[in-house]
């Protein structure tokens, strides 16, 4: 298919370059040909407004990875905090998010998870 089919088609997948899962991620899109919009957390932070998307879904804490190094250098495993606490803290210290967070359309996921993915495409 030809012409309209890229933007309808086009995914953003946010993460490090560092990260298996967003390698995963990012190699799962290429090898089906899909356009892919990567957005590096070491080059740019997240947006607030974006994780909102994520966390409407999912809920803040299921963006919280819970071992990432950062996290547990900030001694973070006790917290009870608020969602918008957690959502103001990931946007400042993105080490401590799932990765990689994937949006396609108004459709967003959370860590690796191809099964989605391919009933994204397949729609």
């Amino acid at each position: 298919m030809a012409g309209g089919t890229t933007q309808a088609r086009q995914v953003q997948v946010f993460g490090t370059r560092k990260s298996a899962d967003t390698r995963k991620a990012l190699r799962f899109f290429a090898e089906r040909r899909v356009t892919t919009h990567f957005v590096d957390f070491h080059e740019r932070a997240p947006a607030l407004g974006e994780l909102r998307r994520f966390a409407e879904r999912y809920g803040a804490s299921t963006l919280v990875d819970r071992e990432s190094r950062r996290f547990l250098e900030l001694g973070l495993q006790r917290s009870m905090y608020s969602d918008d606490w957690w959502l103001k803290r990931l946007a400042e210290e993105p080490g401590m998010l799932r990765q990689p967070l994937v949006r396609f359309g108004h459709r967003v996921s959370v860590g690796l998870d191809e099964g989605t993915w391919r009933e994204w495409l397949a729609a």
